[in-house]
């Protein structure tokens, strides 16, 4: 292995995959297509998924970028049924608060086709709960050390677990309850960490069925600059 010191520090040399053009053009095509397929699925089978294929997973969106490579994230993976219920409970306590009061008028109309509303069965049929927690800042020896860029790495590497899950053949959807500082209190986080996103994930029903939405083209979510 070929290695180089930087500023004291050894760098590896990268080897990355390379492409002939016509293969590259097939292979971006393929992925584009695969993952417009994927969908946000509410109606979870409780089948099981076994735990490696959770850890494959996790391990793969840990692979995100991050500000100076701190990986300030926290994956619980939750598949005990006391914990679930909880979880539910104070979620759909949170839900019920947002669709009567907390969100307005536009944004309950927005929500109409696809027809939510604050119950949230799902949270306990799914097999596994992840729950995506960012670290505001580390621990080390009792003293606080910073993290950089913490919502953006966390960000990323959501997208990623996101697609992890679609690429092992499962579903999954985005719940953010408002707050959710429940879920620090149930599954006892540290305080350096923030609860940043719940993903139920699992097997669809059969049938399953998603809103009948279309995605905005290419022109419109992007500009070229030639």
């Amino acid at each position: 292995m070929q290695t180089k010191e930087i500023n004291g520090y050894t760098h590896i040399r990268y080897e990355g995959q390379t492409f002939p053009k016509e293969e590259m053009l097939t292979r971006s095509r393929e992925f584009y297509e695969f993952m417009d397929k994927r969908r946000s699925v509410r109606e979870i089978s409780s089948k099981p998924v076994d735990e490696q294929i959770i850890e494959n997973i996790i391990q793969t969106a840990s692979t995100a970028p991050s500000g100076a490579h701190k990986q300030p994230w926290t994956f619980c993976a939750i598949s005990s049924s006391s914990i679930k219920s909880q979880i539910r409970e104070a979620a759909e306590k949170e839900e019920y608060d947002s669709y009567h009061g907390r969100m307005s008028d536009r944004w309950l109309k927005d929500l109409e086709p696809i027809g939510t509303d604050w119950h949230k069965p799902f949270l306990e049929k799914a097999p596994w709960l992840i729950v995506v927690f960012k670290k505001v800042y580390e621990v080390a020896d009792g003293d606080k050390a910073n993290n950089y860029y913490v919502n953006e790495s966390v960000g990323i590497a959501c997208g990623m677990l996101i697609s992890a899950i679609h690429h092992a053949g499962l579903v999954t959807l985005t719940h953010t309850p408002s707050p959710m500082n429940f879920l620090s209190k149930i599954l006892e986080r540290p305080a350096n960490e923030r609860p940043f996103l719940l993903l139920p994930v699992g097997h669809p029903e059969v049938p399953t069925y998603v809103p009948d939405l279309e995605r905005k083209s290419l022109n419109d979510v992007s500009v070229f600059f030639k």
